[in-house]
């Protein structure tokens, strides 16, 4: 029998193949319960999964949070996670899922847990633009490109917890971010997050340091466009580096994740001097380790506008220096 931390390692080294591991649960269905979908959150994201404890309700507290549960200590907050989808349990709300995202420890509420998944990214395709709402970041195939595979929902829960409960000041303030980035002349930062919240916080700090930026919304497309970059380059007699100052990627993200772009870049002689700084909501010493394993020069927690400003003037000093 494994031990945990054989499964832990396990776990972890499979950002070696480009592939993960997908929790499913179901929310449940329609106003009669019925046509329960599948939903999908990342193992990395799960502290643990209980079975629903009794939870105190908290005065005053905004729609869908349940209220809060003492476990093992902490006093963690509640999130109806089927009502903020719009479901309607059938058997009602059974289990939390304890998580550990963004600085931040939350129990969302679900119905019910089926099974844990092993995928390559590549079965993963970005939902953007699709009837989501901005809550759902990706479609995943649960059983590859096929006909009639399961699909599963990939939920954004950085912008579920915006939703529910908007930060009280200003995600980026001009006057604590510090100086204006100077980047050379027609160099711009290369960045990567699939998730709508997280580009609309970067580019909102990107602005407010002057740094020109390209956005992209997937590891593959950011690679795809690097690449694009690099022959633009050499058609005009520069190198990729005199148009590519820094990139920002960040780990989760559909059809190719960070830590395979990371190594794709380090490994390619026309990329490798381009420093890489990891963005992610993915934490802990775990995946701080194999960010520089693939090369990372650097890693953020998200989202903190002053730290990362603070994290890419430094990075890109080492590389000026």
């Amino acid at each position: 029998m494994k031990t945990v931390q054989q499964e832990v390692d396990e776990r972890t080294n499979l950002t070696a193949s480009n592939q993960f591991e997908l929790l499913l649960f179901r929310l449940g269905g329609d106003e009669n319960g019925e046509h329960s979908e599948l939903y999908g959150i990342n193992v990395f994201k799960i502290r643990e999964i209980v079975a629903m404890p009794p939870i105190t309700t908290v005065a005053g507290s905004l729609p869908h949070m349940m209220g809060v549960v003492n476990l093992r200590g902490l006093i963690i907050p509640v999130i109806d996670l089927a009502g903020i989808v719009g479901c309607k349990p059938k058997t009602g709300l059974n289990i939390i899922l304890v998580t550990e995202f963004a600085r931040t420890t939350q129990a969302f509420a679900v119905e019910t847990v089926e099974e844990i998944v092993r995928l390559d990214w590549s079965q993963v395709l970005s939902a953007d633009g699709s009837a989501g709402g901005g809550m759902v970041t990706s479609i995943a195939r649960l059983d590859g490109d096929i006909e009639s595979t399961r699909l599963a929902q990939v939920l954004d829960v950085e912008q579920i917890l915006r939703q529910i409960a908007p930060p009280s000041s200003p995600d980026v303030d001009k006057e604590t971010i510090g100086p204006q980035l100077i980047l050379p002349p027609g160099a711009v930062i290369l960045a990567a997050d699939d998730s709508g919240t997280a580009r609309m916080l970067i580019e909102g700090g990107l602005t407010a340091m002057g740094a020109p930026y390209i956005m992209t919304k997937t590891g593959k497309e950011a690679w795809e466009r690097l690449q694009s970059i690099a022959d633009t380059a050499q058609a005009e007699g520069k190198t990729v580096q005199d148009k590519v100052a820094l990139i920002l990627t960040d780990l989760e993200m559909p059809e190719m994740d960070g830590f395979t772009l990371t190594r794709k870049i380090k490994q390619d002689p026309r990329f490798k001097s381009i420093p890489v700084v990891i963005h992610s909501s993915l934490s802990g010493s775990t995946n701080e380790d194999h960010v520089k394993n693939v090369g990372a020069d650097a890693y953020v927690a998200k989202f903190d506008a002053e730290e990362l400003a603070a994290t890419i003037r430094k990075t890109l000093a080492q590389y000026m220096a």
